[in-house]
């Protein structure tokens, strides 16, 4: 492997929220492929006056808008599968590349969706809800079974609520969504998420990108 001491990357995915992946990704690119600095940017196509389309049409126009040396391609696998999801972004690269796209492209597909991967920290989870040292149950679901859940997100809204230990009024103001948006600021350490099948694959995919010395191409 070649290490690259700064990578820039950018995020392509689905929503606002999944910006949240992006110090995943970091952290990933710093473990398995020997990055030094990853600096990393999420898509956010609603600023541009013209936004994409397909997600051909993104992975071209990411490249354009937002330059990087990796573009991350993230599409949540649900009931569709992870093979699905793999050929949906091969056909999207394939047909983005035809337009002259040189880049490593690379597939991030978490089985339900990116509230499942922030499930498995309850200390971030509890600092994120504005009471770190509380101790109400938050009845997260087992790192074995949370990629099974139907709703990870539910279940990480519920336990942001409880962790905040608010009652009453409270509880009815407690915002929810900033909390959500904090959680990926309380978490150093991602190594939990390699208990997920979901991120094994992910983290084997930058492994082995960082192997191929970043030749441009499909990584899934």
């Amino acid at each position: 492997m070649n290490p690259r001491k700064v990578l820039r990357h950018t995020l392509v995915s689905e929503g606002t929220t999944d910006a949240n992946l992006v110090p995943i990704i970091e952290w990933t690119l710093k473990e398995k492929a020997g990055v030094s600095l990853a600096q990393g940017t999420h898509a956010e196509f609603w600023r541009l006056p013209n936004p994409p389309g397909g997600l051909s049409e993104k992975i071209t126009k990411a490249l354009v808008a937002f330059p990087c040396d990796v573009l991350f391609v993230h599409r949540d696998a649900d009931t569709a599968g992870r093979e699905d999801r793999l050929r949906e972004i091969h056909t999207a690269f394939i047909k983005a590349r035809a337009s002259g796209v040189e880049c490593p492209v690379v597939a991030l597909i978490p089985v339900r969706m990116l509230e499942a991967w922030l499930c498995l920290d309850e200390s971030a989870i509890r600092k994120a809800a504005g009471n770190p040292n509380g101790d109400q149950p938050l009845s997260l679901p087992d790192a074995k079974r949370i990629e099974q859940r139907p709703d990870p997100k539910s279940d990480l809204h519920w336990a942001l609520r409880a962790a905040s230990g608010l009652r009453g009024r409270r509880l009815k103001k407690f915002d929810t969504a900033q909390a959500f948006w904090r959680i990926v600021d309380y978490i150093e350490d991602f190594s939990p998420l390699r208990q997920l099948p979901s991120y094994q694959a992910f983290e084997a995919t930058v492994r082995r990108m960082g192997e191929n010395q970043w030749q441009p191409g499909f990584y899934g």
